[in-house]
């Protein structure tokens, strides 16, 4: 990156601006605000029972843990999906093709720069998740575990937001676009599998049983491999792992019935992260796909006029 011209000066540009800390200063402070006053409820239950209830401190994990996952959901893609169109609409991408950076060079310095600023966020709200190491009720491997799904679902839709920005030439286009496809990788695949359960339980109901016959258990089908890339899921079970009841009704052994015990479900979270972040070079490279045809065009109008 030290090298990347276009990552430089996005940092620089953004570096500049009092916002970034403005957004780290109040994150934080309502962080930290909801586990003093966790911290102080649960103090006051010590008082009166004497026993420390291990559920508060799990709650303002689960808490803390959700509130970051989605920032990151939503907030990576509208910092990438206006930044390559956005360069369009201000006639400065043409520019840059006229110079020797690469197509690659501005998709990954856009994303990167996008990435590590809310990395910052990420990391600066570390002291307050650390809290519940007081009372050990998480390990560290499982901290490890979040950030890393915290990485994989910003490079995912950041990815994402870069390569509908590189395809459309406006950024109201290339926004509508990204949270599109959002709302179907998270909603859709979700709604998807729910509507098919409830099929599958309809029928389950009307079926006629013989004698030692079992009640087979409701499931959505083939659908429910299609929630490998829905990040929601895969943080939701992440969640479930680590605190019983973490991951609500978005457990996906609800949709499994008697497909679970398979390598892809016992295995769910390695997958669908592994599965995401394929996804996510695949989107990069489409971004730089989309770029190079510009480039050459570029470099060779300018060639003609010579």
């Amino acid at each position: 990156m030290k090298n990347n011209p276009v990552y430089k000066r996005e940092m620089l540009v953004r570096s500049r601006s009092f916002r970034i800390p403005l957004i780290i200063m109040i994150f934080n402070g309502i962080l930290a605000l909801v586990a003093l006053l966790n911290m102080y409820q649960s103090i006051a239950q010590v008082k009166v029972s004497g026993s420390v209830t291990y559920e508060n401190f799990l709650q303002l994990y689960t808490f803390v843990a959700a509130l970051e996952f989605m920032m990151l959901m939503f907030i990576m893609p509208a910092l990438t999906s206006a930044s390559i169109s956005g360069e369009r609409e201000r006639h400065t991408l043409e520019l840059m093709f006229t110079t020797k950076i690469r197509p690659v060079d501005i998709v990954i310095g856009k994303l990167a720069s996008a990435f590590t600023h809310l990395m910052i966020l990420v990391f600066s709200s570390i002291p307050v998740l650390m809290l519940t190491f007081i009372y050990g009720s998480i390990s560290s491997q499982d901290l490890f575990l979040l950030l890393f799904s915290y990485v994989t679902v910003a490079l995912y839709c950041g990815s994402l937001g870069i390569f509908a920005s590189s395809l459309m030439k406006r950024s109201t286009f290339s926004n509508v676009i990204t949270y599109g496809i959002m709302v179907v990788l998270v909603v859709g695949t979700y709604m998807l599998n729910v509507f098919l359960l409830r099929i599958s339980e309809t029928e389950i109901n009307m079926m006629v049983l013989g004698a030692g016959e079992t009640i087979p258990e409701p499931t959505s089908g083939a659908a429910v491999y299609l929630l490998l890339a829905n990040p929601a899921i895969t943080f939701a079970q992440i969640l479930e792992g680590q605190v019983a009841g973490g991951g609500g009704n978005f457990k996906i052994r609800n949709f499994l019935g008697s497909q679970a015990g398979n390598l892809i479900t016992d295995h769910w979270v390695f997958f669908s992260l592994i599965l995401q972040l394929v996804l996510s070079a695949i989107f990069i490279w489409g971004a730089v796909f989309f770029l190079e045809p510009v480039r050459r065009q570029k470099k060779a109008d300018l060639q003609s006029t010579r």
